[in-house]
């Protein structure tokens, strides 16, 4: 990247030059396009100062084909003198014919005398070798290490004012709306995060409120009432903050109106947000409270559940990624699993005591389970008279899990089963609701992944069709294998995405953004775009076709009407007239012919092939002028400032 060279034709008189890097255009002044087709011996950068015996050796080794270096002083552009260290090496093909001349150059200024030129005759030594100095700044900057934190990539005003960088927001995303002091913006970061903070703790709610309803784990626990009390407090909080948010309106305008806010919140989600947040703990709390009322307050906590419609109201944001749906319903599967393993259980908790009779019924899966394990049932006769012992809740609820993913999942090993009338009827309302939720979430994985794969689906279809005609149609093999070359590139580039179509779906004004998002490299890179108005980049941009290459591909036949103006974006290719390569373009560089100052269409007096794969940025002859013949001022700018690297209208 930091090399400076030439490469020129060996095969053509005066060795004229088909390619120039970038490093030699920076180092001396020109663009590309003047140094093209100029010869490579740099006779065009020859001064007064330039050693006459040195330009007669240069010349002498092109003429002999030889590799000789030289110190030589060469003028710039602006007509600078610069000393230059300069290499030449000849190409040779695989016949041993030399083909191309490769010429670096380095610049040695700084290590040579201060040249004394007309501008500066009469100054000191001193004088002469500061400015010297001062005009090898790119010397100096490789002398010199570069501090990382100096090296900053500035964007360019143009990219700026079309906020070419920016993600593509909505409208009330980009400019955000004037809102009162306590009103909080739906979509800033705050809301956002908090958004997640509640959504964990709603599913903390889903999954302890059925466990602890049927396990009762918090009589007398302090530790569970002080968490399930924060929670409360938080989702009180949350109620607060919704009366404080805006929303989307039906136009799709933001409403901050507090008004507004607080009608919109009463009539949606105020009330159940507001039953699910009632502290039911609290009355528990208390030790002389009625068994009946505690258990009723017990029972009334399941309306937190309520908590879950929370979620739903996000869900149509993840209903368009499969994984995100893949993941849902699992989740979904095991909350269900969860729940129902808590109803298995208080049933059986509820069954295997006759509370009218005191006497344990021996049937109950509990008690099977208790005998299964080793810790069975036993009457306290001395104490408090009642039933003791039994599994731990640890292994109650694994097993009441166990039951009910076997059951949901068709399987059903039988070693856990119903035995009572009330387990049997729970068994089979259980089974239909397995039997539902298995056909769904099945159902769903097939169609995400077909859909996933459809694209993959799609790729092989076109292929084994382009196979069938190319072999129905007897096409020769080169030719097939350069059809195939450009499908399978062409695919990987764009992932299968038909540009035109998705540009279709989209409105004028957006279809023109994204236009000119598409097209900012070419926007940025050409000074002739730097004066345009918003609106003639628009109308430009929609104007624009990307094309993509594959290597060997032919943009342009010798004979051909040149129509189009090129810009290449990325990769390679090589102009050749009567058999002789005679220019190298690569990215930045344009190709096509001058039309806006041409009465007539030009025929191609060169093949332009790609030597890579290459992106180009086309734009039709009369599409351009019709733009420029509607904007006059831009015409004038774009006619005196695009330099085109290669004019097909005129021969070498």
């Amino acid at each position: 990247s930091e090399s400076s060279f030439l490469l020129g034709n060996a095969q053509i008189v005066d060795w004229p030059v088909v390619y120039s890097n970038d490093g030699f255009c920076k180092l001396s002044g020109y663009h590309r396009a003047d140094v093209m087709q100029k010869s490579s011996t740099c006779s065009f950068m020859y001064g007064e100062l330039t050693d006459k015996k040195t330009i007669e050796k240069v010349r002498q080794t092109f003429d002999n084909y030889e590799s000789n270096c030289f110190e030589i002083l060469l003028y710039k552009k602006n007509r600078t003198p610069v000393w230059f260290y300069m290499q030449i090496a000849p190409i040779r093909n695989e016949h041993e014919k030399v083909v191309l001349f490769l010429c670096t150059f380095k610049d040695i200024t700084l290590f040579k005398q201060p040249i004394e030129d007309d501008s500066t005759k009469g100054w000191t030594k001193f004088a002469r070798l500061t400015r010297a100095l001062t005009n090898s700044r790119s010397v100096l900057q490789q002398l010199t290490p570069m501090n990382k934190a100096e090296v900053v990539h500035k964007h360019s005003r143009l990219a700026e004012v079309l906020q070419l960088g920016s993600d593509i927001l909505p409208q009330y995303k980009q400019e955000a709306p004037k809102t009162p002091p306590h009103i909080i913006l739906h979509y800033c970061a705050f809301k956002t995060t908090w958004d997640w903070v509640i959504l964990i703790l709603t599913f903390y709610t889903a999954i302890m409120v059925p466990y602890n309803v049927s396990f009762k784990t918090k009589q007398n626990n302090i530790a569970w009432l002080v968490l399930d009390s924060v929670v409360d407090v938080i989702f009180l909080v949350d109620i607060v903050l919704n009366f404080h948010t805006t929303f989307v309106g039906p136009g799709g305008e933001v409403i901050s109106d507090p008004k507004l806010i607080r009608m919109n919140y009463l009539k949606t989600w105020f009330v159940i947000d507001l039953l699910s947040c009632l502290p039911y703990d609290i009355i528990n709390a208390f030790e002389n409270v009625d068994e009946g009322i505690s258990s009723l307050f017990s029972s009334l906590k399941v309306v937190r559940l309520l908590r879950l419609g929370r979620v739903a109201r996000k869900l149509d944001h993840y209903l368009e990624y499969g994984a995100a749906v893949l993941v849902l319903l699992v989740c979904v599967f095991g909350l269900v699993a969860h729940w129902l393993a808590c109803i298995w259980y208080s049933i059986g908790d509820y069954e295997v005591i006759d509370e009218v009779t005191n006497t344990i019924k021996t049937d109950s899966w509990l008690y099977q389970l208790a005998l299964s394990i080793g810790t069975p049932y036993r009457y306290n006769t001395t104490g408090s008279g009642q039933w003791e012992g039994g599994p731990s809740k640890d292994s109650l609820y694994i097993s009441s899990l166990y039951f009910t993913m076997t059951s949901l999942t068709t399987i059903g090993f039988g070693n856990i089963a119903p035995t009572t009338d009330g387990e049997k009827i729970f068994s089979v309302a259980m089974m239909m609701v397995g039997s539902l939720l298995y056909a769904t979430i099945f159902g769903n994985v097939t169609t995400i992944f077909q859909q996933m794969y459809a694209n993959t689906n799609r790729y092989h279809e076109m292929l084994n069709n382009v196979r069938d005609f190319l072999k129905l149609y007897q096409v020769p093999k080169g030719l097939s294998e350069r059809v195939m070359d450009y499908i399978v590139s062409t695919w990987s580039m764009s992932k299968g995405i038909d540009t035109e179509k998705v540009l279709s779906i989209c409105p004028k004004d957006m279809r023109a953004d994204i236009c000119v998002h598409l097209n900012r490299k070419v926007f940025n890179e050409h000074p002739a775009f730097r004066l345009a108005s918003d609106g003639c980049l628009r109308a430009l941009a929609v104007e624009f076709q990307t094309i993509h290459c594959a290597p060997g591909d032919l943009i342009y036949h010798a004979g051909e009407s040149v129509d189009a103006l090129c810009f290449v974006v990325s990769g390679s290719l090589e102009v050749i007239q009567d058999d002789e390569v005679v220019a190298i373009l690569g990215k930045g560089d344009v190709f096509g012919d001058i039309f806006w100052k041409e009465t007539s269409l030009a025929h191609a007096c060169a093949n332009v092939r790609a030597l890579t794969y290459c992106d180009l940025h086309i734009i039709k002859r009369e599409a351009l002028l019709k733009v420029l013949d509607f904007y006059t001022a831009f015409a004038n700018s774009f006619s005196r400032n695009l330099t085109l690297t290669c004019n097909l209208r005129k021969r070498v």
